[in-house]
């Protein structure tokens, strides 16, 4: 059955995103291999929509059947699909293995695959179609430098158009053969960015020009000094997360980690979970402020400047009870944002 672009009926989306949506090719104690619905662009995607925040996915989905999985997974979930229709390339594929911690590691097949058959040029006529957008996101597999006349000329447009732009800094150096050109390119949308989102595996894959190696934190405040971002979410497994928000010359540091053990089934969509969470929690406070200024039109970017301690805190709580939530479930299965609520009134974060 063939899935529908973006319908009327549905509110106007706020966030659009670009990168990849794949089949996951989990491996199995008996050694078969499971596919699951993955890719962090498309998890994010689903994570954004379950948290009540009108998403707008850009990239062609296949026409094999695995394609016509993913697209009916985003549409039930409330993602709408910006693309006519599918496209004939095949769908993207990743082998996972997970470790005995629950840590997962990849192979990619993305050769002339459906996600990849895309132009800056489409993307930006898209979002051009829906000015009401404030968010654009992108990560992982979008910052491989093969892609870079792709998504570094989008990233430019949402730029000079003002929105909010966010790029996961989720990085697969496994798969990437140029080293030294991945991490450049992964600077250069870095750069664009107004939200970094990274874990400290990413930071020490990364190597920050003059970060001491060993110390996340460390790598973290000279990936912010080396970029105009205004917040940068570093995620630390289960020593929790940091938010690190720029204020003028200085940059605050807020922390949140669970104050009790969390039985963790696996990790895969965490980070992407983590990153939907603090995006929506986000917009609600945003939205709550706008509601009551004497200046309605409040940009994310004059919101994100001012934000009261209090906001900030809650924001990367929430952030990190959705990532919590998908760890304790197998394979990436995202939190409404009712659960989230309901799992911090009930599980209050250390801070």
């Amino acid at each position: 059955m063939p899935f529908s672009p973006v319908t009327l009926s549905r509110p106007a989306p706020r966030v659009v995103t670009a990168g990849e949506a794949l089949i996951d090719l989990v491996a199995q104690h008996d050694g078969l291999l499971q596919p699951c619905l993955g890719g962090a662009v498309f998890n994010l995607s689903r994570a954004l929509a379950r948290q009540n925040v009108p998403t707008l996915y850009l990239n062609p989905l296949s026409s094999d059947r695995f394609g016509q999985q993913l697209a009916h997974a985003l549409v039930a979930d409330g993602v709408q699909v910006a693309q006519a229709g599918p496209v004939p390339q095949p769908t993207s594929l990743a082998v996972v293995a997970v470790n005995e911690q629950g840590h997962p590691d990849y192979a990619f097949y993305r050769a002339g695959v459906a996600d990849r058959a895309i132009t800056a040029r489409h993307l930006n006529e898209m979002c051009q179609a829906q000015p009401q957008l404030a968010v654009a996101c992108t990560g992982c597999l979008a910052l491989d430098p093969d892609d870079a006349a792709i998504y570094l000329p989008w990233l430019q447009a949402q730029k000079a158009a003002g929105k909010w732009r966010v790029v996961d800094v989720n990085l697969r150096p496994s798969v990437m053969p140029d080293l030294a050109r991945y991490r450049a390119h992964v600077m250069a949308m870095a750069q664009l960015a107004d939200v970094l989102k990274a874990s400290d595996e990413d930071l020490a894959h990364l190597q920050v020009e003059g970060a001491p190696v060993g110390d996340p934190m460390a790598q973290a405040m000279c990936l912010m000094k080396q970029t105009s971002a205004q917040w940068m979410a570093l995620t630390l497994g289960a020593e929790g997360a940091c938010l690190l928000v720029r204020r003028g010359k200085d940059i605050k540091v807020f922390k949140a980690r669970e104050a009790a053990a969390v039985q963790v089934v696996d990790t895969v969509g965490a980070g992407d979970s983590f990153l939907a969470g603090l995006l929506a929690c986000a917009l609600h406070h945003a939205d709550r402020a706008s509601s009551t200024a004497s200046d309605s039109r409040l940009t994310l970017h004059q919101w994100a400047d001012s934000a009261p301690a209090l906001v900030l805190q809650d924001v990367l709580a929430h952030a990190l009870a959705s990532a919590t939530l998908v760890v304790m479930r197998r394979g990436c299965v995202p939190a409404h944002w009712a659960e989230v609520r309901a799992r911090l009134s009930a599980n209050p974060l250390l801070s």
